[in-house]
């Protein structure tokens, strides 16, 4: 659960992180979704190319095709063999077409779960980076059934076998985040935000006025600090001074040390799958004193 020291919030029996706190106006939730979508901020093949050796990709479904916005593949993290996977959004414009912008179809997601039963088979922990505003709503990912792809996702990682370690390192948005962010653990980088729906959205719905996007990111409270005072997530990774953009090497070490503590932490666990449906089945519920 998440603890109150010093000012700042930490998962319980950890060090309180060095966070960068932004000013406590109006306006600082939403400074927070600008730095997660900022264009240089670090994607997951970057903290990929810094974090680990002999990356091996693997494509595919097995059923479809191969959707580029979701990679994955087997590396080596510290020592230890790992599948790794994650939304890319793509920088250039080509990219970004190519990529979908990091939104995947029904396609993405079951290669997300090939690869997590392949760590599973082989015996490897799964370390999942979210960085998307949601899964591709277009008409033909919902004929090859996007809803019912997520929903598979969510039950077979409730069963892996595997310690499975999510990390949010930009924008984590609704179901396309949550489709591989089922985790032992969540962790976040200070400045990503992770939320049921983007403050667009959220402003389109409530007040039909997309312009009121700052107070919907301020009333979603999807900011990392946030979401650790609620217990949703499990730490907050600080990034340097500024933000990951201007230090992606920095920013990678910092997360780096929380993984690499995390696997640790995780390797006490004797029963994976069990421990991760007491967390998510604790996820949620707030009780209040009777007046």
């Amino acid at each position: 659960m998440a603890a109150a020291i010093g000012g700042t919030l930490r998962r319980a029996g950890a060090a309180a992180p060095r966070l960068n706190m932004p000013d406590s106006t109006s306006n600082a939730a939403w400074n927070r979704v600008e730095l997660a979508r900022h264009p240089q901020r670090p994607a997951f093949l970057d903290f990929v190319r810094e974090l680990c050796a002999d990356f091996v990709e693997l494509h595919g479904d097995r059923r479809f095709a191969d959707d580029e916005a979701l990679v994955g593949g087997m590396a080596s993290f510290r020592g230890r063999q790992v599948m790794v996977l994650g939304q890319q959004r793509g920088r250039e414009i080509k990219e970004r077409i190519r990529r979908n912008f990091g939104q995947a179809k029904p396609e993405g997601y079951r290669k997300a779960l090939r690869l997590m039963r392949l760590a599973e088979k082989f015996r490897r922990p799964v370390l999942t980076f979210v960085d998307t505003q949601g899964a591709y709503p277009g008409i033909d990912a919902e004929e090859r059934g996007q809803a019912e792809a997520i929903a598979f996702n969510l039950r077979e990682m409730a069963r892996l076998r595997v310690p499975v370690i999510a990390t949010i390192i930009g924008e984590g948005g609704s179901g396309g985040a949550l489709a591989i962010a089922l985790a032992n653990r969540i962790l976040m980088l200070e400045n990503s935000i992770y939320s049921v729906i983007s403050p667009e959205g959220c402003a389109s719905i409530m007040w039909r006025d997309p312009a009121q996007k700052e107070s919907a990111a301020a009333a979603l409270r999807l900011t990392a600090p946030e979401l650790l005072e609620l217990a949703l997530i499990d730490e907050v990774v600080p990034e340097p001074q500024g933000g990951a953009h201007l230090d992606a090497p920095a920013a990678a070490a910092l997360l780096g040390e929380a993984l690499e503590r995390t696997l640790i932490d995780l390797e006490q666990v004797t029963d994976w799958a069990e421990q991760r449906y007491q967390r998510w089945r604790r996820m949620g519920q707030f009780f209040v004193d009777s007046v």
